[in-house]
């Protein structure tokens, strides 16, 4: 381990979410499932997947270079998971009828022409992630 990180050490890297947005954009997808059982079913599958992650990714500054090449394929491979999950989420909610605006910002989403928003981060997705992991865990006391 080369470095003890603060929160603070996070607001300079580029493109980051504040923990604040974080939380605005997980109340609007929150607000969207609502108490729709399929929605739930999805939502379920998305935390699992961003707990999975989180993990590995909280760990990952801990590990030596080896250790994060030998680990590296699994990390996308979660990290690709989160983003698919949110995606189908996304399109079940907009399936209902709902706007999953939210979906646009994160990135997880295309505008109607097929592009990313300006900015997209696909770290941003593995953030939000972790910060789903964090509610969740506080949450399961």
């Amino acid at each position: 381990m080369t470095k003890a990180y603060i929160y603070e050490d996070y607001l300079e890297t580029p493109k980051h979410l504040t923990f604040e947005r974080m939380a605005e954009l997980h109340r609007e997808l929150v607000r969207e499932v609502g108490t729709d059982e399929d929605a739930l079913e999805y939502y379920k599958d998305l935390l699992t997947a961003a707990a999975k992650y989180a993990n590995t990714r909280a760990l990952w500054c801990t590990m030596d270079r080896e250790t994060k090449m030998e680990r590296d394929g699994n990390r996308t491979s979660q990290h690709d998971s989160v983003i698919t999950n949110l995606t189908i989420l996304a399109r079940v909610l907009k399936n209902q009828g709902k706007s999953a605006a939210w979906s646009y910002e994160l990135g997880c989403d295309t505008d109607r022409s097929g592009r990313k928003p300006e900015g997209y981060e696909r770290k941003a997705l593995g953030d939000f992630a972790c910060y789903l992991s964090f509610v969740s865990g506080i949450n399961a006391r």
